[in-house]
């Protein structure tokens, strides 16, 4: 497996997996990243930024994208990112694969100064609620301001 940063020929694939997983946990619904804006051209508004935004593919042996991560600035909270839009295709679950891009996300994080991740997901996404606590995350009360509706777990994680 191999871990870089999106490229425009990248964000077919790679909201279809999104969406693939939104989907599967009934979260195709408005409030979601399904319904983002930027979801069809995340190239586009992860690499508007550098060295405040990113989004990391990882790719299988042939070169297949099997899932990803983002990073973007959070105005919610000081000197803090927000850790985006963490999906693995269905073959690439199990592998250890989410692990690898949350520590290469929150490398880029201290890389570009920030000092706290904050991230927002749902209780039905228990897979990612269960990397997450184990990764250090520590489930927060909601903030004002959030901007999925939808999601009802939040969480942040010193770096």
């Amino acid at each position: 497996m191999k871990i870089r940063e999106i490229e425009p020929g990248d964000d077919r694939i790679i909201a279809e997996i999104i969406r693939i997983n939104l989907k599967a946990y009934k979260l195709d619904v408005p409030g979601t990243a399904y319904y983002d804006k930027n979801l069809d051209n995340l190239s586009e508004y992860y690499l508007s930024k550098p060295g405040k935004r990113t989004y990391l593919i990882a790719t299988d042996d042939d070169g297949n994208v099997i899932g990803g991560v983002g990073l973007a600035e959070a105005d919610l909270f000081e000197n803090c990112a927000e850790l985006q839009k963490l999906y693995l295709t269905d073959a690439a679950k199990g592998s250890g694969l989410g692990y690898r891009l949350i520590e290469a996300i929150e490398e880029k994080a201290r890389e570009f100064g920030y000092e706290r991740i904050y991230l927002e997901t749902h209780t039905v996404l228990a897979p990612a609620v269960h990397i997450y606590e184990k990764t250090g995350y520590g489930q927060i009360e909601k903030p004002e301001g959030i901007i999925h509706s939808a999601m009802n777990r939040f969480y942040i994680k010193d770096l």
